[in-house]
């Protein structure tokens, strides 16, 4: 019989395969983006290709499809605490970032999974999940380029929490995750170093 968590599992790799960048763009703007711009489907070549209100719609999209998964998963644990393991959390958040990294609806090609992080850890880890938009922001605006901020994003996540707390599961889960993003930003480290990143 397939256990429960695996389902879970399962259903948060579903929900984060869904390319709403992707459908955004070619709904509202007729455009394919794989074929316009870096050809990533996250919001920032949204943004290049659709425009800011096609782009946020996606950002709000990628967030909630790695939250909607965890969010269940938190509920589940609140009242029926004995039902999964305490591992459950972290792996169903970890498949929901790794849907929207290799999407099974787009031969498993997809984005970089900044925003699906956020959404799929801020109720894991709040205060780190703030802590590195900030940061994000502050890198963002002094150095004017997008993967400058998320890569300084990806290394605040873990960071901010071993500053704050303990050692534990969330610790580790957080630095997989940063490794996840700093390594779907390996391009972008190249052209930073070039000098021919886009902004």
């Amino acid at each position: 019989m397939i256990s429960l968590e695996i389902v879970l599992i399962v259903i948060a790799y579903v929900s984060g395969s869904i390319p709403f960048g992707y459908l955004f763009t070619k709904k509202f703007a007729g455009l394919n983006l794989f074929e316009l711009g870096s050809g990533n489907i996250g919001s920032t070549n949204v943004k290049r290709v659709a425009g800011k209100k096609v782009a946020l719609l996606t950002q709000l999209c990628d967030m909630t499809k790695g939250l909607l998964p965890v969010l269940l998963v938190v509920l589940l644990n609140r009242f029926y605490p004995e039902l999964l393991s305490p591992l459950t959390l972290y792996l169903v958040a970890l498949s929901s970032i790794l849907g929207h990294n290799f999407s099974i609806f787009l031969k498993f090609r997809g984005g970089k999974g900044v925003n699906t992080t956020l959404g799929a850890s801020v109720l894991i880890a709040p205060y780190s999940v703030f802590i590195s938009v900030a940061v994000y922001y502050l890198v963002k605006w002094r150095f004017r380029y997008v993967s400058a901020g998320s890569l300084a994003l990806a290394v605040a996540l873990p960071l901010s929490y071993v500053l704050l707390f303990p050692i534990s599961f969330t610790t580790y889960y957080l630095l997989l995750v940063a490794v996840l993003i700093i390594w779907r930003h390996v391009g972008n480290i190249q052209r930073l170093f070039q000098g021919t990143e886009n902004k």
